[in-house]
């Protein structure tokens, strides 16, 4: 049975941990509340850009252009997004769950994120390239990555490319998701949805009539290498918006619990406190019995 001194010691410890788990959880919540920000305000944007190239794709019958090619047999490239530090539940658990599902001998793996990256190299998956990115991603880092990813379908080394994320959908709710990136077959919705509307819902092509100046390929062969980069950024965006979400709620979680675990051994303590005095006076009471 542990001594009084042993669950005092016990007591400050856990709540030296209650104290950092709660600085943590208001660190998370307010980058968690600035990240869902920048996540929600990209959506209408990237919503619009999709129905405009949607219309313009098929208003464009004999538009071609080498990242839309069909796919042929060969290896594929996996983008897997992930998170630079851990402390944020199952999240890159739940993720990379998803990823050892792939072949592993038929892919060729792109990492975002030091989590990621560790991932594929400690299960001895072929790691082509390792990326990082910020608590506030920028758009020159997904460019950079949208960039490595065409090269390598452009230069006829994989014959697509896959991204792994965690899609964000409340500060509760978040998941695993494959969503095709390369090559270009139909333009769908990048934005994930919220809470009551469908994901990657095929937007719908209007019948009006668009004049291009010079004409409809150059006007669509600019425009598509900068859809693909800002599909790449807003999924970074909807990454590190889940990142935070998930890291508040472990936090939250563990403080609770530590705060729950301080009841319990300030109550055991007090029992045991109790036991004590309650035996010492039997044993005075004992005596003056034995010497009356």
């Amino acid at each position: 049975m542990p001594s009084t001194r042993d669950i005092r010691r016990r007591i400050k410890s856990v709540k030296n941990t209650s104290q950092i788990t709660k600085a943590m959880q208001m660190v998370a919540a307010s980058k968690m509340r600035r990240a869902q920000q920048q996540a929600l305000a990209g959506r209408p944007y990237a919503e619009l850009m999709n129905e405009v190239l949607a219309e313009v794709t098929a208003g464009a019958s004999d538009f071609s252009h080498p990242l839309m090619a069909p796919a042929e047999t060969g290896k594929r490239a996996l983008i897997v997004v992930s998170t630079d530090k851990g402390l944020c539940g199952a999240l890159n658990s739940n993720l990379f769950r998803e990823a050892t599902k792939v072949d592993k001998d038929n892919t060729v793996f792109i990492s975002a994120g030091r989590k990621a990256a560790q991932f594929l190299s400690r299960t001895k998956r072929d790691l082509a390239a390792e990326f990082s990115y910020n608590d506030s991603p920028e758009f020159a880092e997904a460019r950079a990555i949208s960039k490595m990813a065409q090269e390598l379908f452009l230069k006829g080394e994989v014959a697509g490319v896959d991204i792994l994320f965690t899609n964000f959908v409340s500060t509760l709710n978040q998941y695993p998701e494959i969503r095709s990136f390369l090559p270009v077959t139909e333009i769908k919705g990048i934005a994930a949805g919220v809470e009551g509307e469908g994901n990657d819902q095929e937007l719908k092509s209007a019948s009006r009539d668009f004049l291009f100046e010079p004409d409809a390929g150059s006007v669509l062969a600019e425009l598509l290498p900068h859809y693909l980069n800002y599909q790449m950024y807003q999924i970074l965006l909807e990454s590190k918006a889940s990142e935070h979400s998930a890291r508040m709620v472990a936090m939250k979680n563990a403080t609770d619990n530590a705060n729950q675990l301080i009841k319990d051994l300030t109550l055991e303590y007090n029992k045991l406190r109790q036991a004590m005095i309650t035996n010492e006076l039997l044993e005075i009471t004992s005596a003056a019995m034995a010497v009356g």
